[in-house]
C-alpha cells in the first residue's frame, strides 16, 4: 500500500501538468480566432493553473484522500487516476465558483477588444406602415433588402479572407452573416407578402415584384454559395490540401470580380440605376469567361502533375460557386431592367 501511495503521489503532479498542457494547445488554436474564443481559452488556462496551485499546496492530503478512495472502492490504477481527475475538477469548480466575476474581469483585461456582431433582425421594417402607409412600407422594405445585400457582400469578403489566411475568425463571421441572411430573407419576404394586397401605383407594383424576387437571390449568395466555399476551405485546411500559387491568384481574381459585380448589383437595386444594371451583366459575362479559362488552366495543371486531384476538386468547386454568385447578381440586375430571366 505504501508503494502504491508513493506511485500515486508521483502520478498526480503529472496529471495536473497534463491538465494545464491541454489548455495551452487550446490557446494556440485560438490564435487568430474571435475575441470570445481567445478569452475562453485563456480562462481555461487560468482556471486549471489556479486549481493546480491550490491542490499541489495540499498534495499530501489530496494523495491520502485518493489513496483511501482507491482502497474503499478497490480501484485499478487507471480508474484511480480517473477519480483523481474528476475530484480535482469538482473541487476546483467549487473553490473558484464565488470568484467567477473576478476571473471574467481579469480575462477581459488580458484580452481586450470586442467581436464584431451581426444583427439578425431587420433594421427598417415597421409593421404599422403596412396598413397606414403602404408606400412608406415599400420604401422600408427596399432599405432592408439593400441592407441584406450589404451583408451578402460582407460575407463574400470574409470568405475571401478565410481562403487566404485560414483564420477561423473570418469563417465564423461569414457563417454569422449567412445566418442573418436566412433570417432577413424570411422577415422581408413575410413583410412584402403582407404588402402584396395593398393599393400601389404601377411603378410601385413593379418595385414590389423586384424586391420580392431579389431577396431570394441575395439569400442564395450566402445560403448556397459563400457558405459552400467556407465548407470547401474547411476541407482544404483539415485535409492539408495545397492549391498552387497560380491557382490562388486565379481564385483571388475571380473573388475580386465577383464581389465587385455583387456590389454593382446592389447599387443598381438601391438606385434603380439601369446603367449600373447593364454593368452587372457585362461583369458577369467576364466572370463566365474567367471561369471557363480557369477551368482550362486547371486541367492543364492537373495533366502536368503540378496540381493534385484533391486540390483540383476544391479549386473547381470554388470557381463554380463564384460563377453562380454572378448569376444571382445578374438576376437582380434583370429585375432593375425589367427583364428577369432566372439563371
Amino acid at each position: 500500500m505504501a508503494e502504491g501511495a508513493i506511485e500515486l503521489k508521483a502520478a498526480l503532479p503529472v496529471l495536473f501538468g497534463d491538465n494545464i498542457g491541454t489548455t495551452i494547445t487550446a490557446v494556440i488554436a485560438s490564435i487568430g480566432a474571435t475575441v470570445a474564443a481567445r478569452r475562453a481559452a485563456l480562462t481555461h488556462v487560468i482556471f486549471n493553473v489556479i486549481g493546480t496551485v491550490i491542490v499541489v499546496s495540499f498534495l499530501g492530503f489530496y494523495t491520502i484522500l485518493i489513496s483511501n478512495i482507491q482502497t474503499w472502492l478497490d480501484l485499478n490504477p487507471a480508474m484511480t487516476i480517473a477519480f483523481a481527475h474528476g475530484i480535482f475538477n469538482v473541487l476546483n469548480t467549487l473553490i473558484q465558483f464565488p470568484f467567477i466575476g473576478f476571473l471574467a474581469l481579469l480575462v477581459t483585461k488580458l484580452v481586450p477588444g470586442e467581436d464584431a456582431t451581426v444583427k439578425y433582425k431587420p433594421q427598417h421594417l415597421d409593421p404599422i406602415f403596412i396598413n397606414q402607409s403602404p408606400s412608406i412600407a415599400l420604401d422600408q422594405a427596399k432599405s432592408e433588402v439593400v441592407h441584406m445585400g450589404e451583408y451578402a457582400i460582407k460575407g463574400l469578403e470574409e470568405t475571401s479572407m478565410y481562403l487566404n489566411n485560414n483564420s477561423q475568425k473570418n469563417a465564423d463571421m461569414a457563417l454569422q452573416l449567412e445566418g442573418a441572411l436566412n433570417n432577413l430573407d424570411r422577415e422581408i419576404t413575410s413583410y412584402l407578402v403582407e404588402l402584396s394586397g395593398k393599393h400601389f401605383s404601377e411603378n410601385e407594383r413593379n418595385n414590389h415584384s423586384t424586391l420580392i424576387n431579389s431577396v431570394r437571390d441575395i439569400e442564395r449568395i450566402g445560403g448556397d454559395h459563400f457558405e459552400n466555399i467556407v465548407e470547401l476551405v474547411n476541407y482544404k485546411i483539415s485535409n492539408k490540401v495545397d492549391i498552387t500559387e497560380q491557382g490562388m491568384i486565379d481564385l483571388n481574381n475571380m473573388f475580386d470580380l465577383t464581389i465587385s459585380t455583387v456590389k454593382e448589383a446592389i447599387r443598381a437595386l438601391d438606385e434603380m440605376d439601369r446603367e449600373a444594371a447593364l454593368s452587372v451583366i457585362q461583369k458577369e459575362n467576364e466572370i463566365d469567361k474567367m471561369e471557363r479559362n480557369y477551368r482550362k488552366k486547371h486541367i492543364i495543371r492537373l495533366n502536368e502533375g503540378v496540381c493534385s486531384g484533391t486540390a483540383g476538386i476544391v479549386f473547381a468547386d470554388i470557381i463554380s460557386n463564384l460563377e453562380r454568385v454572378g448569376d444571382h447578381a445578374v438576376n437582380i440586375a434583370d429585375e432593375v431592367l425589367g427583364e428577369r430571366q432566372t439563371h
